[in-house]
């Protein structure tokens, strides 16, 4: 039983993982790595419950009597697509930050902020 559950093992690491990297770096290029880990363990979550043991896929045929549920793997799909345009609209507002303020460290970019502050 233990071992049989080991997909959702996975997405509880992944999810870990994920939730570690956006805390405890600041970085932000490692922090779009980070929630990147943690949406890949959400899909991985998402494809397990919507499997059906002994399960077939659901297309009609004869002698299968047990169809996977569909609709999981197709939201899922749809979130890989939007996944991917977040994160280069990330990686994209990364390059404006860099070009602005010369890093992209989360604590070097708020100094530089209350720097601009206290001198305007």
């Amino acid at each position: 039983m233990f071992l049989g559950l080991y997909n959702y093992w996975i997405v509880v690491l992944l999810m870990m993982i994920g939730f570690y990297i956006v805390i405890a770096h600041g970085n932000l290029v490692k922090k779009l790595v980070g929630l990147t880990i943690f949406q890949t363990s959400v899909f991985i979550f998402y494809i397990s419950v919507g499997m059906v043991e002994r399960g077939s896929a659901p297309i009609l045929a004869e002698g299968i009597n047990d169809y996977s549920n569909p609709l999981p793997h197709v939201l899922i799909l749809t979130a890989i697509v939007v996944g991917i345009a977040t994160t280069a609209l990330g990686l994209a507002l990364v390059i404006r930050i860099k070009e602005s303020y010369g890093c992209v460290e989360e604590d070097e970019i708020q100094k530089l902020d209350q720097l601009n502050e206290e001198n305007s």
